[in-house]
């Protein structure tokens, strides 16, 4: 005779017995208010084209862009994250692109605020990488080095452009020593006080950035280990919290999301300020490549993998599935 009912406290079971008890007693839960959608909008081309690396993701055109803020918006997706893919031919050391007026990123940042104004916290990757013939995040020196300095008096003026072209929110996301201070003085001596600053404050050099690269068309040769963190590393992440909080950020990120919770619920512990988390391309890829065979159900490994980031902390998730899963839930 089984004696396991005679311990009437012991039995956490039944609040697991049916698909509403558990939906009840969630501890975490998932909303379309909490999900920011990464968007590529590439120069000069005339149909949106397919990132192999990345099933179901586009470079868009600046038409199909717009479509695409608008269905975020339909949707209940709070954000969406802009980055630019200029034509090859326009890059050059300085990524001089990334601060026309009249680059891609810019002009995809008027046409979105135009299409969806208020409706959608419109945020622009402010980095120099997509825009350089060398693919790194900043200016090199004369021996190929990232120079820390010279790439903050760049990071000032794509803040300031990228703010007049509408940006809500600016998302720092090189790794430069005091960026968010050099960024936080170039918005507001230009009048943009109201233009927040997503701090990309833990930011590791990730073998999960991969399909990226391609979205972006990176010209990188080399790494970026020497301005990004390092995996095996925990504690200098609380050091850059510290750092991008008294620069101003007011909000703070890390990314990769998934091989990364630890850190983030560290983060998330201290941090005063709301905590976002990028799922990146390679976790993007990793499950639809694995759903695409068959080896995993694909809904419910998307649904976990949000709901984990969720569970260790990020008040708003980055992920390529935002319009997707909003419509679910």
């Amino acid at each position: 005779m089984s004696t396991y009912g005679s311990f009437p406290g012991s039995r956490p079971r039944r609040l697991r017995t049916t698909p509403v008890m558990r939906r009840m007693v969630a501890e975490t839960r998932l909303h379309p208010a909490d999900l920011v959608l990464p968007a590529f909008v590439r120069e000069g081309i005339g149909a949106p084209v397919a990132i192999g690396s990345m099933p179901g993701v586009f470079q868009h055109t600046r038409d199909s862009l717009r479509k695409a803020a608008v269905e975020a918006v339909e949707a209940g997706v709070s954000g969406i994250m802009l980055f630019g893919v200029p034509e090859e031919a326009k890059k050059d050391g300085l990524g001089t692109a990334g601060t026309d007026p009249d680059g891609i990123l810019q002009v995809a940042l008027r046409d979105v605020r135009a299409e969806v104004g208020d409706d959608l916290i419109v945020m622009s990757d402010l980095c120099l990488d997509e825009f350089t013939d060398h693919g790194h995040c900043g200016v090199l020196d004369e021996q190929g080095r990232v120079d820390n300095d010279a790439t903050l008096e760049r990071y000032a003026e794509m803040a300031q452009v990228q703010a007049d072209a509408g940006a809500h929110v600016v998302g720092p996301s090189g790794m430069m020593d005091g960026q968010i201070g050099v960024v936080r003085d170039a918005l507001d001596q230009t009048g943009h006080e109201d233009v927040s600053i997503l701090a990309y404050t833990v930011k590791y050099s990730s073998a999960f950035f991969g399909p990226f690269r391609e979205a972006v068309g990176s010209s990188l040769k080399g790494d970026r280990k020497t301005y990004q963190q390092d995996p095996a590393n925990s504690r200098e992440s609380l050091r850059e919290l510290a750092l991008d909080l008294e620069e101003g950020a007011d909000m703070v990120m890390v990314k990769p999301a998934g091989p990364y919770l630890d850190i983030l619920a560290k983060v998330a512990e201290v941090s005063d300020v709301p905590v976002a988390a990028y799922q990146i391309s390679g976790e993007y890829a990793m499950i639809e490549a694995a759903a695409e065979r068959g080896w995993i159900d694909r809904d419910k490994a998307i649904m976990e993998s949000l709901t984990g980031i969720k569970r260790a902390g990020a008040q708003m998730i980055l992920t390529y599935w935002a319009t997707e899963v909003a419509r679910q839930l």
